[in-house]
């Protein structure tokens, strides 16, 4: 059977995907907002363990697996040779496997070669989820991404030269009041640089445990209302310059849920904002209790 080491995460449109844990943890584990890895040291795990684990869900879910998501929070720093087995093993149970997917922090990205990954699509790995955050260099080091923006860009850009698709967030509310404008409209052209296939938003939630919850604690982090997330959101997607890429802000972190396909459903989606931002009484704001992370 699967022995899944909690807490486990995994992508809201991965709902439906067999989760395997390849990884525990995250090998970087330094990004002052997030606490999902932290009661976690990083291993790969022994790929006979993984080989079981894989012959199990066949004889429990039968061959008509059609996607898998490669937990935990940073798969692809692990050895190239390593994710290969992996994905031989998971084509030879599920011949009907359509994606294979993991998390991707610009760490791995930044190890990983165009070749590597490349091949690695072509065994079936055929998707990234990447967390750019923030466009805007005095955010990110805030939040110790660990990367500037420039960087940001290259690295995700090799993904993008091997072929992989890429699933990106940005995290509303990051700059704060101060830089909430010049955020949004840095992560709008760090976005449109990468070209990804999917961009969504999340909001930026302090989480016991991490340094950004010790800052908010002292009274050091703005959290953003409501309507000044959803002024941050429209300043963003103003400037999104996409043909194809399908846009969401429909995770639970958000007070508003908007999306569609750019360029198509721009306008749509702007004029939806700014007849919240007119008139917030039109909105429909999720309440504190529906949101979560």
């Amino acid at each position: 059977m699967i022995r899944y080491v909690e807490p486990l995460f995994r992508p809201p449109s991965e709902a439906d995907s067999l989760i395997l844990q390849a990884t525990l943890g995250c090998s970087y584990n330094e990004c002052a907002f997030c606490g999902m890895y932290r009661t976690k040291r990083f291993k790969v795990r022994p790929i006979d363990e993984l080989r079981r684990e894989i012959a199990w869900a066949k004889s429990e879910l039968g061959e008509d697996v059609a996607k898998v998501f490669l937990a935990d929070g940073d798969a692809l720093i692990a050895r190239p040779a390593f994710i290969h087995d992996v994905l031989n093993a998971l084509r030879e149970a599920f011949p009907s496997l359509r994606r294979v997917s993991c998390y991707a922090s610009p760490q791995a990205l930044d190890v990983r070669s165009v070749d590597d990954m490349r091949k690695l699509r072509e065994g079936g790995l055929t998707q990234y989820y990447l967390g750019i955050e923030s466009g805007h260099d005095a955010v990110l080091a805030r939040l110790t991404k660990g990367v500037d923006a420039a960087t940001m860009i290259r690295v995700a850009n090799k993904a993008h030269e091997a072929g992989v698709k890429l699933s990106t967030m940005i995290l509303l509310g990051a700059g704060g009041r101060a830089l909430s404008r010049e955020h949004a409209k840095e992560s709008a052209r760090v976005v449109n640089a990468i070209a990804p296939r999917f961009v969504s938003t999340l909001v930026m939630t302090p989480v016991e445990g991490t340094p950004l919850h010790t800052e908010w604690m002292a009274g050091n982090v703005d959290e953003l209302t409501p309507l000044e997330l959803a002024r941050e959101l429209r300043w963003f997607l103003e400037d999104l310059d996409l043909d194809g890429s399908i846009f969401r802000s429909n995770h639970a972190s958000n007070y508003l849920a908007i999306g569609g396909t750019l360029r198509k459903d721009k306008a749509a989606m702007l004029a939806a904002l700014d007849a919240v931002l007119k008139d917030p009484r039109v909105a429909r704001f999720r309440a504190d209790w529906q949101r979560g992370l």
